[in-house]
């Protein structure tokens, strides 16, 4: 009976540790070389480097427009590097902003090691060097999240004042992504990491929420739920396409959303 017992306190056990592996390695797939910049599509910009407040080396593009009343502050998703966003950047831009995009820590040219709460410093880290060291003000940043990216938006929006925050790609939180990808595993296991649904209800910034009603990554209902439990302001746009095409699929819709968004702020 002893043996029965331990035998099955060891396979729990065994389960919980390729759990825990699973959320803490097994979300990131950071490419570290980067092969293509933005003077490859004509885009004006600055290799910048910022240091995080636990002293972890971060790289970034400043991508600068002409007369640009806000500062979009650019958060991607978990995979690649900033160079795999170029396309996405050369549409944002069209709505007559600058651009500021890192990489997380253990993404590109960004030094130290791939954690949730490192990524939270990052984001700090850059909004901080656009308030101090280029003296843009609060009221003009708008912040930026793809897929994790938004996990990391929300973050930071629920704790520094910024003039807007959009989201594309949103989930809820790391439990009900887990539901999603391991249903056969029971939620309670995992720990909820990423939880924007928490955070979102602090971000005071009026809201652009974003969503392919075809995404196969991403359900569409979690990002619904993240906009039901949202304050105002706030707006739903519904895109087609998959998880990482639909902001070309549906790239007139994509545009213009953003674009009068940004207009209304």
């Amino acid at each position: 009976m002893n043996k029965v017992l331990f035998l099955i306190l060891l396979v729990i056990g065994l389960i919980v540790l390729c759990i825990r592996y699973i959320e803490t390695w097994g979300i990131f797939y950071p490419k570290k070389e980067i092969e293509v910049y933005p003077s490859v599509l004509n885009l004006p910009y600055e290799d910048v480097y910022i240091k995080t407040e636990d002293g972890v080396r971060i790289n970034g593009w400043f991508i600068p427009r002409a007369n640009a009343k806000y500062t979009l502050l650019f958060f991607h998703g978990n995979a690649g590097n900033i160079e795999h966003r170029l396309d996405k950047l050369v549409m944002l831009r069209e709505a007559g902003v600058n651009i500021f995009i890192i990489d997380y820590r253990g993404f590109g040219k960004s030094e130290g090691r791939l954690t949730e709460e490192g990524f939270y410093l990052d984001a700090k880290a850059a909004y901080n060097y656009l308030v101090n060291s280029r003296g843009i003000r609060p009221e003009q940043i708008i912040l930026y999240g793809e897929s994790l990216g938004t996990a990391v938006v929300i973050d930071l929006a629920s704790k520094v004042k910024v003039a807007a925050v959009i989201v594309e790609g949103a989930f809820s939180g790391g439990r009900d992504m887990a539901k999603k990808i391991y249903p056969f595993l029971p939620a309670l296991l995992f720990s909820n990491k990423f939880n924007s649904l928490k955070k979102i209800k602090k971000v005071q910034a009026p809201k652009l929420f974003i969503h392919s009603i075809n995404d196969e990554i991403v359900p569409f209902a979690l990002a619904n739920k993240l906009y039901k439990a949202a304050g105002g302001p706030k707006e739903l746009i519904e895109l087609i396409g998959s998880h990482n095409t639909a902001f070309l699929d549906s790239k007139e819709k994509y545009v213009s959303s953003i674009t009068l968004f940004i207009e209304k702020l």
